[in-house]
Order: C-alpha cells, then sequence, then structure tokens
C-alpha cells in the first residue's frame, strides 16, 4: 500500500466524513472504495470471475492439444524469412 496526499474542498471532506463515519470506516477507506468502484476492479469480483472461466474449455475436443496449436501458430512464413 502506497500513502498519498490528497486536498479536499471542505464540503468533499465533510461529505467523505460523514460517508465513512455511517459506514464504519476511514475517509481513506471510503476513497479507495470509489476509486476501485469508477477504475478498477474489485479484486473479490475479480477472483470470483477467473474462478467461473477456469476449466472453461476442458472438455473441448476440437482445440486439439496445446503444442499442436502452438505449432499451428508458428507456422507462417516468419522463420523463412528471418534466415533470408
Amino acid at each position: 500500500m502506497h500513502r498519498t496526499q490528497l486536498y479536499l474542498d471542505d464540503d468533499l471532506w465533510k461529505l467523505l466524513h460523514a460517508i465513512a463515519r455511517d459506514a464504519g470506516s476511514t475517509i481513506s477507506g471510503v476513497v479507495r472504495g470509489a476509486v476501485r468502484e469508477k477504475y478498477g476492479i474489485d479484486p473479490a469480483i475479480r477472483r470470483e470471475a477467473f474462478q467461473q472461466v477456469a476449466g472453461l474449455w476442458k472438455d473441448r475436443e476440437d482445440l486439439g492439444g496445446t503444442a499442436q496449436y502452438v505449432r499451428r501458430l508458428r507456422g507462417g512464413s516468419r522463420l523463412k524469412k528471418l534466415a533470408r
């Protein structure tokens, strides 16, 4: 965690103070939550999303093996061009 300093107008500070008091939190906690809500994803939501997609394609048989897939991706003429 990093410490930062913000300059807040009196009305904004009073609002954040009231929200923090009502939530049983701190102004810092309220600000962190607001920034996450506006600009980021809550870690719990991110973790849940990863858990929901884990193994999503595990039963697919049409994709072939991983090595086969990578070989197909690299099967272009790029290496031939580099050898020139």
